[in-house]
């Protein structure tokens, strides 16, 4: 390979890792003036129909409308989006944008021991270390009195998980589940599509639906730049994996992780104590320890969750 498509490679790697990283801090700016799940979540479909629509169109590939293919979408916007998403933007109202990155950063742990039971993968000792240091990681959060700087916030820290952990199933379904027929970008067009279906009710229904007429504030730009951020970056770690191949690609995790807790430092005025950037630091430790050896094939990297899984 030219060092000079090694450079590039690594440039889109950096601004997907850019993109992925900034939902965090944005998803917070959403529900900081009564913006909810619901109403935001039907908004982010609409908007990634939009994004991979396009992009989807400009490939020349057509969406498969099979009943599989239409179970697989609507499996999909509830396990990839909606059922994960409205715990992440519950979560996002009382924890710091640094903290949710660090939940996010555990979905390769939480994905191995399913992917074991699912007999998607074999036992690795280093693999199973990586998940003793995340759960490392998530103590040094929790139990030290100086690691957040409102213990009463403590008890959302597992409704942060649940994201990831929806993530870390998602990934090991697509493995096992996906149709052969659709691709990865197809298949979030296609979840996408049911999920407006899907959200408007709700949102209408529970009162959270968000007007998409002006006046506009932070929490619309919010929205709009988390969708359309995570519709871009995702088609480009798709392609990314078919051009630079999944191991390469994988690497995506710590960056996501670094420029989460970058972004929010910049944009949210975060700051977090010495306990918190010890856990950062065994937290990347543990990834770095569950990423898929080479020969394997990368269920992970199918995975079509939101913030960055």
């Amino acid at each position: 390979m030219a060092r000079s498509e090694k450079l590039w490679l690594m440039a889109v790697l950096l601004a997907c890792a850019m993109g992925w990283g900034i939902s965090i801090p944005m998803g917070k700016i959403a529900v900081s003036e009564d913006y909810r799940h619901i109403g935001i979540i039907f908004w982010q479909f609409v908007i990634g129909a939009a994004v991979l629509g396009a992009i989807n169109g400009l490939r020349g590939r057509g969406l498969p409308v099979t009943p599989r293919a239409l179970r697989f979408y609507v499996i999909i916007a509830l396990i990839g989006t909606l059922l994960p998403n409205t715990a992440s933007y519950t979560a996002a109202i009382h924890l710091p944008g640094g903290i949710l990155a660090l939940c996010i950063a555990t979905v390769p742990m939480i994905a191995f021991p399913i992917a074991l039971a699912w007999g998607n993968d074999r036992f690795s000792a280093l693999r199973f270390a990586g998940l003793c240091l995340g759960l490392v990681a998530m103590a040094m959060i929790a139990l030290p009195d100086t690691s957040l700087p409102d213990r009463a916030v403590l008890v959302w820290l597992p409704v942060g998980l649940v994201a990831p952990a929806f993530y870390a199933f998602e990934g090991n379904f697509v493995a096992r589940h996906q149709p052969q027929e659709l691709d990865a970008v197809q298949v979030l067009f296609g979840a996408s599509l049911v999920g407006i279906v899907m959200a408007f009710p709700l949102a209408i229904w529970s009162g959270e639906w968000i007007s998409p007429l002006p006046p506009y504030g932070m929490p619309d730009l919010a929205v709009v730049v988390s969708s359309t951020s995570h519709a871009l970056s995702y088609a480009g770690y798709v392609w990314l994996v078919g051009r630079g191949g999944p191991v390469f690609a994988v690497q995506i995790s710590y960056l996501v992780t670094g420029f989460s807790v970058g972004w929010s430092w910049l944009l949210l005025g975060e700051r977090y104590s010495i306990w918190v950037w010890a856990a950062f630091a065994v937290m990347l430790a543990g990834v770095a320890l569950v990423q898929p050896r080479p020969k394997q094939p990368l269920a992970a990297g199918r995975a079509l969750g939101d913030d960055g899984g």
